[in-house]
């Protein structure tokens, strides 16, 4: 096993998604939002899929329901082989009824997650690069 082996893959920012990593970078959820409609984007996108206008990366949040969910039981992505099991989540951010994103679920057993749960972001240094990612773990009433 190589070294990059132990370590999970790391992010390809590009011109759309670098607005995204740089908050992250600096401990903020931001995400892709239309300058002229208002509309929230997950992917990023470079024109609004409504209105055609310009979008630019806006902070939200990081509250919102576990819309879905998985359990990972076996090995499948390098640097989380020593983790297992651990969940992936579909979080529906609170700025936009379909405004979702992706992440690990952290800090609650798997066997207690449930859909519909609030979660709220924190971040995490991603093992083996600079990347900081953000992460979701149940919202503390």
């Amino acid at each position: 096993m190589t070294d990059t082996a132990m370590y999970p893959p790391q992010p390809s920012p590009d011109a759309d998604t670098l607005g995204f990593w740089q908050a992250t970078a600096e401990g903020r959820l931001a995400m892709c939002r239309c300058q002229l409609c208002g509309l929230w984007h997950m992917p990023p996108l470079e024109r609004c899929r409504e209105c055609a206008g310009p979008t630019a990366f806006e902070p939200v949040l990081g509250t919102g329901s576990l819309y879905s969910f998985i359990i990972q039981h076996h090995p499948a992505i390098s640097g989380y082989t020593e983790n297992l099991p651990y969940a992936v989540g579909l979080i529906e951010l609170d700025e936009q009824q379909g405004l979702r994103l992706p992440a690990r679920i952290v800090g609650i057993e798997t066997s207690a997650i449930v859909c519909d749960m609030r979660m709220q972001v924190v971040f995490e240094q991603l093992p083996g690069g600079d990347y900081v990612v953000p992460v979701f773990t149940p919202a503390i009433p």
